[in-house]
């Protein structure tokens, strides 16, 4: 029998469903906990983008991975906690970077309070995930803090843009895995940690995590483009409106500058416009969303999430590794 789990994941074992389905019951009360305060102003913030939804993705591959040893070791729920939180504070920061309005469809924290308390709540945030973390142990506060670093450095990286003579998508997909790889990767070597799982298993699960948290970034670039606001949480286009090239664009631009039509060189002048007009904007969005570029980016989704499969190979068959599997085609799904 098929059971519907979270992100839209075909959970094929009752028992699995019932058990991750718990643990993220358990993730969404510690959120909630995690995010009270004194002040019940820091309260409203904290808990804007927690009581908006989301997909919970990183939670739900803590719990996949704790699969692979003791679901029910007392470190494996916090750990989930502590990931999501830090995802949900680089959200905050993400918005005022970008100056969007809309985030998992409601209004995005600076566009109600200003970016100073949106970059003040996700600091409160990152405070919070540190407290949690450090009851985890050393090991766990150290993992955190490389892949925190990976993260920033990714979104750096990002602004500053590819170097001299740097190709333009490797340059990118560099970004993509510090930007999200990295955190996803995390939230499955800590659920297999946290279970007590073997070291072999917990490796074999963070290169899962990186592989599929590129795939993940990649199909959000193309609902970026695709999608309306229904269906994505977020006003479609924010990332070409904001001048962020994601993958699409970035083999527009190398169709254009390798012998390619007209249409294409000046779909790229309008990109390279002010976007902020939103007539400027919907033309660009219907331009991309014809073009061939966006679909070489869902097949560099279907790659990506090809390569998470492999990874799997070596652990033992069952329902959590089916799972895992199934959960790479949910991620292509989301990319049409």
């Amino acid at each position: 029998m098929t059971v519907d789990g979270p992100f839209g994941l075909s959970v094929r074992d009752q028992a699995l469903e019932a058990d991750v389905q718990a643990g993220l019951s358990a993730v969404e009360e510690g959120l909630m906990e995690a995010t009270k305060s004194d002040v019940p102003f820091i309260t409203g913030a904290a808990q804007h983008l927690v009581r908006a939804g989301g997909k919970r993705f990183r939670p739900l591959l803590v719990m996949l991975g704790a699969q692979f040893g003791d679901p029910h070791e007392p470190g494996v729920v916090p750990s989930a906690v502590v990931v999501e939180l830090t995802h949900l504070a680089t959200l905050y920061h993400d918005d005022v970077m970008d100056q969007a309005d809309v985030r998992r469809g409601v209004p995005s924290a600076n566009a109600n309070w200003g970016n100073s308390v949106a970059v003040l709540t996700g600091d409160f945030l990152f405070a919070r995930a540190s407290q949690i973390l450090a009851d985890l142990g050393p090991e766990a506060v150290r993992i955190q803090a490389e892949a925190f670093e990976r993260l920033v450095t990714g979104q750096i990286m990002e602004t500053a843009g590819p170097q001299d003579g740097q190709d333009p998508v490797a340059h990118y997909l560099e970004v993509l895995s510090g930007k999200t790889g990295s955190l996803i990767a995390v939230a499955c070597r800590f659920g297999a940690m946290t279970a007590g799982a073997d070291e072999s298993v917990t490796s074999t699960l963070t290169q899962y995590g990186e592989r599929i948290g590129t795939a993940f970034q990649l199909a959000d670039d193309v609902l970026d483009i695709a999608s309306d606001s229904h269906e994505s949480g977020k006003t479609p286009g924010t990332d070409l409106r904001e001048g962020v090239a994601t993958l699409p664009v970035l083999y527009l631009r190398e169709h254009a500058a390798n012998g390619g039509a007209a249409a294409d060189r000046e779909l790229c002048r309008l990109l390279d416009g002010d976007l902020t007009d939103d007539a400027r904007h919907a033309e660009a969005l219907a331009g991309l969303r014809a073009h061939p570029a966006l679909e070489q980016a869902r097949r560099d989704t279907v790659r990506y999430a090809r390569e998470a499969r492999a990874t799997l190979e070596p652990l033992a068959d069952g329902p959590a590794k089916l799972a895992l599997s199934d959960l790479c085609d949910a991620v292509v799904h989301r990319a049409g």
